[in-house]
């Protein structure tokens, strides 16, 4: 059985902006072991599949065009920095995602239709949030959080937002490749 590691998700295209705060974020914390996420692979994830028979494929790509129908393009704005773990064990830094009722109803639909089609969430709420790193250790953990409090309050990018897609990751050494396997686009 051939499968597919999957995941739905909205591109993010970063912005002149958004990689200057970025970069200055990765250079500060450089002598930490974190894993940064490429610029051209950041995104929302709306749902995480995992490792997916390719049968499966044509009914999670239905479910998820159902879940575009009544969303209308969007603006996000990105803003604020953060960390998922505790101060003593933080595992990613992330940015968030000014509170938006479109993404929201967008997330609630893909879970709903998800579920009609027999892919049961995961009941954790949905956080909308862009992963910068994922960390593998703090050398020194004061001045982590100093950094990170330090952007806590910036404000990255607005984007537009007019559609989502369904990615395949392949995990190589150099970092994940992402190929998009499907695209739905809000009418």
């Amino acid at each position: 059985m051939e499968t597919k590691r999957l995941f739905a998700a909205i591109k993010i295209e970063p912005g002149k902006e958004f990689l200057e705060i970025y970069n200055s974020i990765r250079q500060i914390l450089d002598f930490n072991i974190i894993k940064w996420v490429e610029p051209e692979n950041i995104h929302i994830t709306l749902k995480f599949f995992g490792e997916t028979s390719t049968d499966e494929v044509p009914a999670i790509a239905e479910a998820l065009s159902l879940s575009a129908n009544g969303i209308e393009p969007f603006e996000l704005t990105l803003e604020n920095t953060g960390i998922f773990g505790s101060y003593y064990a933080p595992r990613v830094i992330w940015v968030g995602i000014k509170h938006n009722e479109m993404l929201n109803r967008l997330a609630g639909q893909v879970v709903e239709n998800l579920e009609k089609s027999g892919y049961l969430s995961d009941r954790q709420n949905f956080v909308p949030h862009l992963t910068l790193g994922r960390i593998k250790e703090i050398k020194d953990k004061n001045h982590f959080q100093e950094v990170i409090s330090h952007f806590s309050k910036y404000s990255y990018q607005k984007q537009q937002i007019t559609g989502f897609e369904l990615y395949e990751s392949i995990l190589r050494k150099e970092g994940p490749e992402y190929h998009v396997v499907e695209e739905f686009n809000f009418r």
